[in-house]
Formats: structure tokens, C-alpha cells, sequence
């Protein structure tokens, strides 16, 4: 099995980057395992976005996430990532990441 491409949607790319390095690195090698196919090392369902949609889970001294899907063929979609900073994610970054959904979705029904 090959490797699937990483699309970045919104300003996702650019907040990973502004992780420190060691979460950098995590998300970097977790994003690579669902590239090859494989499961993450802490993920979990985030319904409250959309079907089929994950969340990277990175532990250091902060919590670091990224929230993407990998259901469609043609590569992993990283919807939206963030450094959490309360136990419950942020509203804006359910909304934000929902809105990068609808917006992937909408796009992929204009395909040929």
C-alpha cells in the first residue's frame, strides 16, 4: 500500500508549525503512520465535527491537537490544529474545524 498524500486545509499547516518542536515532531510522525495506513498512537472520534473525522492527540506540557480525515481516497485532509489549553475543546475550534468540512465536502461535489 502506498502512501496518501496530506492536504492542508485553512491555516492549518501554519498552526502546526507554530507548535513547539517536540509536538512538531509527534505530529509529524503520527501524520506519516496514517499516511502508511496505520493507526495513530492517541487518537479519538470527533463526531461533534462530522463522520469520520479523528483527533490527534499530543501530550507534552500542553495538549496539542489536530483534527483531520482520512476516509477519502485520494489522501488525509488536516482540517484544523490547535493547542488546547481547557479540558473542553473550544467551541470556535469545533466551528472552525466544521466549517473546513462543509467547505472540503462541497469542493469534492464539484469534482468531475
Amino acid at each position: 500500500m502506498g502512501s496518501k498524500p496530506l492536504f492542508f486545509l485553512g491555516s492549518s499547516r501554519d498552526d502546526i508549525r507554530a507548535f513547539p518542536k517536540k509536538a512538531r515532531q509527534i505530529v509529524g510522525h503520527e501524520l506519516f503512520q496514517i499516511q502508511q495506513g496505520l493507526e495513530p498512537s492517541n487518537w479519538k472520534p470527533v463526531r461533534t465535527v462530522g463522520s469520520g473525522v479523528c483527533e490527534l492527540r499530543v501530550q507534552l506540557k500542553s495538549a496539542f491537537r489536530v483534527l483531520y480525515i482520512a476516509r477519502f481516497a485520494e489522501g488525509i485532509y488536516v482540517l484544523h490544529a490547535f493547542e488546547k489549553r481547557t479540558q473542553r475543546t473550544r467551541p470556535t475550534d469545533i466551528a472552525l474545524a466544521r466549517k473546513c468540512l462543509r467547505d472540503l465536502e462541497r469542493a469534492r461535489r464539484k469534482r468531475p
